[in-house]
């Protein structure tokens, strides 16, 4: 069983910058794969950015160059770094994690946090 816990949303102005942290609970954190997704209001939830369990980074094309995620096992935590935000980057941000599957799918993340707020305003 890991509990996820997001935080760091925000209001923040269009070209601002935001860190989400993610803190998981759990001896085995490590082992798992870890990712970001977002939800607008009447959209799908859609990936954003993820890295594996071993140091290998994904993300979206349509963050990519702006978004940086990282994680620190030692403190079961993994960050998104968000960087030249946009007004079409306003969503609940989730994060989750899994040990098989796509990293691209949210099918086959097994758990998931609460989501935080990130709105950005022109």
């Amino acid at each position: 069983q890991v509990q996820l816990v997001e935080s760091g949303g925000d209001l923040v102005q269009a070209g601002g910058s935001l860190r989400l942290s993610c803190a998981a609970s759990g001896r085995t954190f490590s082992t798992y794969s870890s990712g970001w997704f977002r939800q607008a209001p009447g959209k799908e939830r859609e990936f954003v950015a993820a890295i594996s369990s071993s140091g290998n980074n994904y993300d979206a094309g349509s963050v990519k160059g702006r978004f940086i995620i990282s994680r620190d096992n030692a403190k079961n935590t993994v960050y998104l770094q968000m960087n030249s935000l946009k007004p079409e980057d306003t969503a609940v941000y989730y994060c989750g994690v899994f040990s098989r599957g796509s990293i691209y799918n949210a099918g086959s993340y097994d758990y998931w946090g609460q989501g935080t707020q990130v709105t950005v305003s022109t």
